[in-house]
Formats: structure tokens, sequence, C-alpha cells
């Protein structure tokens, strides 16, 4: 395939992620970066071999150079997408979007009839679709393994350090600044479930709240920064603990640390710890998202599913349980336990070790799973890891495609992705108001009660 050369719009964690699969696989080639940190625009343009008249720190400037790759990467923070995407889409860019597509429905409607209206490609960064494990589950339900599906319960553990890195000391703590908890993690899994339903939802309900990492729920004697706080150390939100723990581990350096300072040295922790964010007391920031949330759905079909988020877990993968009129599965987003009613046999999959053809295949010993968007990747929930190999999957599906014109590579489009975003706005009305949402075809709202 011909490498496909490509606009880097935002050089933090995600997007650097996406650039370097392409890269490293020889899919594609960073050939302009706009990013507005100083310090990582410099590091982008160095790793990338960046020529400088191609180096901008505004999207602005690079939208003006007029179209210089065949495709983009848009990894801005979350309200910051919808002018880049619509304005590459007219320079007629394909387009790798970070989820979510946007904070407002008005203005993810708005990227999605840019790429329709320009015949652009545009694929949103929904990498939960892209794993062996979810290709599997999907074949497995497709091919009635289960009979019809009937009911389903998922969990996202969200983890405790992880929410309150993110979402009580990170940039998605607050909806004014950011959006709503559900959109920013978890339109992954709401994306997850419609997929994996084939159909959207009729009908949505949603509980929530933020429950604990308030200023009333500080223990006795806690102070604003963890380096002079003298509960510190019997604290689960220790910062110190959580950060200085990360130096001397490659995964742990680039996510969670890299978030926090650039400096992967004691003395570059404390110091982002004593004048940062990430070193606030987490019972003393000004975080509004909510830290647990159960969402409801039912299908046309009459197939019911409760999905629920929440910050006090482990940080672990998430697990779902499926429940079929003729078998059960249940997953932990590695391995599959299925169990058939009709002759009472068990049998578990681990999809990290299905056989792998030349072809583009993988078997075990009753199904064949066309896995030519990527083969069995690393087992574990978070960033750092590659999302359990849908990071590396969906990067190359988006690469192959624009190089083919094969937009069947794509596990969702513009419109597909719309669809699913409305869902979680769906919930957060029916959360907000206390109401049951029901939905169209498209995921509009016809009415609540």
């Amino acid at each position: 395939m011909a490498e496909v050369t490509t606009l880097l719009v935002g050089a933090g964690l995600r997007g650097m992620t996406y650039a370097r699969r392409a890269l490293a696989t020889g899919a594609g080639r960073v050939v302009a970066v706009a990013e507005p940190d100083p310090g990582r625009r410099a590091r982008a343009a160095r790793e990338f071999g960046v020529p400088a008249e191609r180096v901008y720190a505004d999207w602005t400037d690079a939208v003006a150079a007029g179209k210089l790759a065949d495709a983009c990467v848009i990894a801005t923070q979350d309200r910051m997408h919808v002018e880049p995407a619509v304005a590459l889409a007219g320079l007629g860019y394909h387009i790798l979007l970070e989820k979510p597509m946007a904070t407002e429905e008005s203005h993810a409607s708005a990227i999605a009839e840019a790429a329709l209206r320009n015949g652009v490609l545009l694929a949103v960064c929904h990498v939960l679709r892209y794993t062996s494990y979810t290709r599997y589950l999907k074949e497995l339900l497709d091919t009635g393994a289960i009979g019809r599906l009937v009911s389903v319960q998922h969990l996202e553990p969200v983890g405790w350090w992880h929410h309150a890195h993110s979402f009580v000391r990170g940039n998605w703590r607050r909806e004014d600044t950011s959006a709503p908890m559900l959109l920013t993690k978890s339109c992954h899994d709401i994306d997850w479930l419609v997929h994996l339903f084939g159909s959207l939802p009729r009908r949505v309900g949603s509980f929530g709240s933020l429950t604990h990492l308030r200023p009333e729920d500080a223990p006795a004697g806690a102070t604003d920064r963890c380096l002079d706080c003298p509960v510190e150390a019997g604290c689960p939100y220790s910062a110190k603990r959580l950060y200085l723990g990360c130096l001397g581990d490659e995964d742990q350096e680039f996510w969670p640390l890299s978030a926090v300072t650039d400096e992967h040295t004691e003395a570059g922790v404390l110091e982002a710890l004593r004048t940062g964010p990430y070193g606030r007391c987490a019972y003393a920031c000004d975080n509004d998202v909510v830290d647990n949330q159960v969402v409801t759905m039912e299908f046309e079909s009459g197939a019911t599913c409760s999905f629920t988020m929440s910050a006090y877990t482990p940080m672990e993968q998430r697990r779902t349980r499926l429940m079929g009129t003729h078998g059960f599965v249940e997953g932990d987003g590695t391995t599959l336990r299925l169990v058939d009613f009709r002759d009472g046999s068990e049998r578990t999959v681990d999809t990290r070790a299905l056989d792998t053809h030349p072809d583009g295949t993988w078997t075990d010993a009753t199904l064949t799973v066309d896995a030519r968007a990527g083969g069995p990747g690393n087992p574990g929930p978070s960033p750092e890891d590659g999302h359990g190999g849908g990071d590396e999957a969906l990067t190359d599906a988006f690469f192959a495609s624009v190089a083919t014109g094969d937009r069947s590579l794509l596990l969702s489009d513009a419109t597909e992705s719309l669809a699913t975003h409305r869902v979680v706005w769906a919930a957060e009305r029916a959360r907000t108001t206390g109401t049951v949402v029901e939905l169209d075809a498209d995921g509009h709202v016809l009415s609540t009660a």
C-alpha cells in the first residue's frame, strides 16, 4: 500500500500514539504538525522529521497553508474538535478523530455533515470495536451461538487512581471545561454495546452522581497538597505515591506520568506535584463530574442492557455478561466463557491465543473470524497498553482504508458514530432530568417521560 501522508493536529498522548503506530508499520508518515505546546510541538517535529516550515503553533495556520497531506489525526482537547475537523474535511483530508467526536450534539453533527459533504473518511477512535476480543465476540453473537440476545450486563471499572488522575485532578474533571464523564470516558462503552446489539436502543434511562472526593469527605488533617499533607501516606489517592511510583517503568512514564511532567526524575515529579494540578489533594479539587453511573437501555426486540461505570474499582478490563435464548457468554476483555443451553457444554476461549493464518483469519475449534483489521493484541484496558490492541488495529484500518479507498475496513462511519454519541447525550438527559428518553432509529429524541 502507498504511504499515507499525515497532518498531526494535537501532539499529546493520543495523537502521538496513532502517529507512532502509522510510522512503525510504514502505513503513514507525519509531514506536518500543529500543536500549541512548544515542548510537545518540538518533540513531535523532531521525532517525525517534520521540516520547520510545516510545524505550526495553531491548527488554523496549517489550514491556511492549504492541503498538506492525505489525512489528518485530530487529537486536540475534546472541546476543540469541531472547528479543525470541519475545516480540514473541507480541504479534503481524511480524518482520524479522537473520541468523543465533540462535547455538544450540534458540533458532532457539523463534523459528520462536513465529512459526508466532502466525501472524506471519518474514523472516530472507538478503539474497542477493533480488538480481537470484540471481533470474536461479535461473530459469536451474529452467528447465533447463544441464540437471540436478550440481556447484557456491562461494567467499566475505571479504577480509583485513574479516576483521581483524569477526572478529579486532570483535564476531564469538570463538565463546563470538558464534558460529562459518560461522554469523555464511556462513549467507548455505549458505542461498543450498540455495536454488539447491532442497533440503537429505543429507550434510555440513567442514574449517577459525584458521591466521593468532595471537600466534605476529606480525611481529618488533610491539606490542599499531597506533598505537605500529614495523612498522605495512608490516603488511597496519594499523588506522591502514584507518580513517584511511575519512575523507572517505561509504560507508566508514558502514561499517566507524561500528563504530569516531562521531567521523569524524582526532582521533576516533586516539582510538578508542588506546583501543578496533579499534586492537589483529591478532596480539594474543583471536580464536578460523576464518579459512578448506571445506564439502562431497551431495544426494539425487547432486549435490555445495563451499563455501570464506577471509579471505585481496580483499573481492570471491562466485564460483560451476555444472555441469550440458547446460551450465555461471560467475558473480561481477554477471555470468553461460553455456555450452550442446548447440550450443557461449556468452553473458554482466550482471544490472545487464537491461531492467526496467512490469509488474515484466525480460528479456534469452532469459529473462523476475519481479523484483517487487527490481530490479537495486548490484554490491558488502558492507554499505555493500547486498549487491548484496539489502538493499533484502528490505526492500521484507517491508514489502509485511506491508502486503498476501501471504506469497509472501518467498523463505523460518520453517521454511525454520531448516532452512538446521541445515545450518550440521551442518557445524560435522562440522568439530569430523572426521565426515560425515547429515541428514533437515528438516535434523535422522540419523547421523555
